[in-house]
């Protein structure tokens, strides 16, 4: 079975079977705006597959100096998440939407900054040229899939926020530290993957 194809039953089962999966943060007793973003989860089709992700920079006014896969809010000229998450990587990291091969929507996080993410997970072919775009993204970089999907580095960490203590996820790779939402649509993804095993 080809690697897209793996992908595309695993969430096609999501829609199937209801797994506990991590809903994402809701502020107790705040309210806060829902922004609807969506990201692009772009994975690279080798032999063993790596997923793209991004280091945002820190003069960054939210979420400065953390990983994150390409993305951001859905504009209103945008006709759904998928375009959506299609631009950004774009205009993000250079990668061409003609070059991705969408594969379906995971899990919809909601983070505690009010945002509600989308994450469009498409298979892209490897030996592209990225050129990430310097005022929204300090670096790319790749890591791999089977590395981020296994549930031994997908460490649960706390820390307090706001004033109350918050639990997440956090998984280290080579010196990068992909942690919060990110790390949390990972888990997502890999609850997903462990129900068509």
């Amino acid at each position: 079975m080809s690697l897209a194809d793996t992908l595309r039953e695993a969430l096609e089962a999501g829609r199937l079977r209801s797994p506990v999966l991590i809903p994402g943060d809701v502020l107790e007793g705040e309210e806060i705006g829902i922004t609807p973003a969506a990201v692009l989860v772009p994975v690279v089709d080798r032999p063993e597959p790596g997923v793209i992700l991004t280091l945002r920079p820190e003069t960054m006014r939210r979420h400065a100096g953390q990983v994150s896969f390409p993305g951001g809010r859905i504009d209103p000229e945008d006709d759904d998440a998928v375009a959506a998450a299609l631009r950004e990587a774009e205009e993000e990291i250079g990668l061409p939407r003609g070059e991705v091969e969408v594969i379906g929507i995971a899990d919809i996080y909601r983070t505690v900054t009010g945002f509600e993410v989308t994450p469009v997970v498409g298979i892209v072919p490897p030996g592209l040229t990225l050129t990430p775009h310097p005022g929204e993204v300090a670096a790319v970089f790749e890591a791999p899939l089977h590395y981020l999907l296994d549930p031994a580095h997908q460490q649960v960490r706390t820390a307090e926020w706001r004033g109350k203590m918050r639990t997440f996820y956090e998984i280290e790779w080579e010196g990068q530290r992909i942690w919060g939402a990110t790390a949390a649509m990972i888990v997502n993804l890999s609850r997903r993957l462990e129900l068509t095993a």
